[in-house]
C-alpha cells in the first residue's frame, strides 16, 4: 500500500469537515473489506491521502421501526440486518438478500452504507497495479469501456453507456424493490435519492464530501409476497451473476401492484417495469409467471459473451413469482 493518514471521526458533522478538507483525497472506511482490496491492488480511480474511520460515529448503526416504516442506519451490519427479528418479519427480503452477501466473516464487518456504495467488480477496472499496471477505461477517466470487446462475461445487459460493468450490490436490489430512500449529507444538508436514481453508468450519485446517513423503507401493503433469488457461480460466495428483487401486493386472488427489480444486469438495480405491467391485474400461475419472466428481458442489449444471462433473468423471474 501507499502510505495514507488515518483519521478518526466522531460525528458526521466531523466527517463532513474533513471530507471538505480533503476533497477525492479522502475515502471512508467502515467495515473496509471493499476499500482495502482496491487500496492494496492500487487500482483506484485516485489514490487517497486520508483514510476517514467512521466506524465511531453513534447511531448511525441503528435499526428501528415506527409507524411509517423502517430506518437502517449507514453503519448497520450486513449481519445485524440478515438477523434482525423486525427485518424479517416484515421486510424479510431485505433479510435475505443480506444473508446472501458473500460469506459470515464479511457480514460481521461489511456494512449497508458500504454494500451500497461499493466500487464496480470490473475485472479490467480492478486490474492489479502490479501485474503489468493499470488499466485506463472510461470509469477512471480515459479510455474505452475494454468490456465491450472484450471478455463481458458478467457486464450489464440494460442500461450502460460508456462503461457497462454492473452494480454488484445485492442490498440495492432488494432496496429498489421496497420503494426505498436514502438519506445523504452534505456541506449544503441532507437529501433524499431513491434507489433507484442511486447509480448511473460511471457510478453513483454521491458527491466527494457527502456520506450516506441511512436508508428509509416504507411498510409494504398488508397483504404482500417478497423474495430475493440470487444465482452465482460459486453457491455460497459469490457476487451475483444475476439476481432478483419481487415485492407483490394481492388484491384476493390477483395482483395489485408488483415490483420487478433485477440486479448485476445494469449499472445499478434495474426495474422490469415491462414485467410489472405483465402482473398487475393477473392471479400469480405458471402463465401469468411466463408472460412476466419474458417481459423482463425485453429491451436487453446482450454483449458477445452475456447472451446467458437473459435465460438466468427469465428463470429467476419465475422462481421468485412460483411459490
Amino acid at each position: 500500500m501507499k502510505t495514507f493518514q488515518h483519521k478518526t471521526a466522531t460525528s458526521v458533522a466531523d466527517t463532513l469537515s474533513i471530507l471538505s478538507e480533503y476533497g477525492e483525497k479522502a475515502k471512508l472506511m467502515a467495515g473496509g473489506t471493499d476499500l482495502l482490496g482496491l487500496l492494496k491492488s492500487k487500482s483506484m480511480v485516485g489514490y487517497p491521502d486520508v483514510v476517514v474511520n467512521i466506524k465511531t460515529i453513534a447511531g448511525l448503526n441503528e435499526i428501528k421501526t415506527d409507524a411509517q416504516g423502517l430506518t437502517i442506519g449507514a453503519l448497520a451490519r450486513l449481519a445485524d440486518i440478515a438477523g434482525s427479528t423486525d427485518v424479517k418479519d416484515t421486510w424479510p427480503i431485505l433479510a435475505e438478500a443480506a444473508a446472501s452477501v458473500a460469506m459470515p466473516q464479511i457480514r460481521n464487518v461489511g456494512t449497508l452504507g458500504g454494500n451500497l456504495a461499493q466500487e464496480t467488480r470490473c475485472w479490467y477496472f480492478r486490474f492489479p497495479n502490479a501485474i503489468g499496471g493499470r488499466i485506463m477505461c472510461k470509469r477512471k477517466g480515459e479510455g474505452p469501456c475494454l468490456a465491450v470487446k472484450g471478455d463481458n462475461r458478467y457486464h450489464a445487459i440494460f442500461g450502460a453507456k460508456k462503461c457497462f460493468a454492473v452494480c454488484p450490490s445485492d442490498m440495492a436490489v432488494a432496496l429498489a424493490a421496497l420503494d426505498a430512500q436514502i438519506k445523504i449529507s452534505g456541506p449544503k444538508g441532507e437529501r433524499m435519492v431513491a434507489m433507484t436514481d442511486f447509480y448511473h453508468p460511471l457510478g453513483n450519485a454521491l458527491a466527494a464530501d457527502e456520506i450516506i446517513v441511512e436508508v428509509q423503507i416504507p411498510r409494504p401493503a398488508d397483504n404482500n409476497r417478497q423474495v430475493f433469488i440470487k444465482h452465482r457461480v460459486r453457491d455460497t460466495i459469490d457476487f451475483a451473476t444475476v439476481s432478483v428483487g419481487l415485492v407483490v401486493s394481492m388484491d384476493g386472488e390477483t395482483v395489485a401492484d408488483a415490483r420487478v427489480v433485477l440486479g448485476a444486469v445494469a449499472p445499478g438495480p434495474y426495474r422490469a417495469t415491462k414485467a410489472e405491467a405483465a402482473l398487475k391485474g393477473q392471479p400469480i400461475n405458471s402463465e401469468t409467471a411466463a408472460t412476466a419472466s419474458a417481459a423482463a428481458i425485453v429491451g436487453a442489449v446482450p454483449l458477445s459473451r452475456n447472451a446467458y444471462k437473459l435465460d438466468i433473468t427469465k428463470t429467476l423471474v419465475k422462481r421468485a413469482l412460483l411459490p
